[in-house]
């Protein structure tokens, strides 16, 4: 997979990588980015499924490389895979320095969700997909 060529289409969600979000050395904590992974993931859980989801699993995460503060993350999503209850959805990282617009993929990991009712047990995901117009 080529790491300086992003996905195409748009980000799930873009994010600025600030000071409280960074240890004394200025690099981004690692919690901080895979909760950005999270927000994404879940939000095109929640979209594939016309509901709410909760994350199950985070499998694979991958640190290659660090974020500094100031760096715009932009987080790309896959639907991999759609079960009865549940969807795996591959997640990316990707920075660009405030200084330049060359781009890196920093992470990457698979997450996987279920969809949940109002009383938040599993229900089946939504078919057919709902028109993104």
């Amino acid at each position: 997979m080529d790491s300086t060529q992003p996905p195409e289409g748009e980000p799930m969600i873009r994010a600025i990588a600030m000071p409280a979000d960074a240890n004394p050395s200025g690099d981004i904590f690692g919690g901080w980015l895979m909760s950005q992974m999270d927000l994404a993931g879940a939000n095109a859980a929640g979209r594939r499924s016309c509901g709410r989801c909760v994350t199950v699993a985070v499998d694979g995460m991958v640190f290659h490389e660090p974020v500094f503060v100031g760096d715009e993350v932009s987080l790309y999503c896959k639907v991999t895979r759609v079960g009865k209850t549940s969807m795996t959805i591959r997640v990316e990282a990707w920075r660009r320095s405030r200084t330049c617009d060359t781009r890196n993929k920093v992470t990457e990991a698979i997450f996987t969700y279920v969809a949940v009712d109002e009383n938040r047990k599993p229900r089946p995901v939504d078919f057919p997909v709902r028109s993104e117009t």
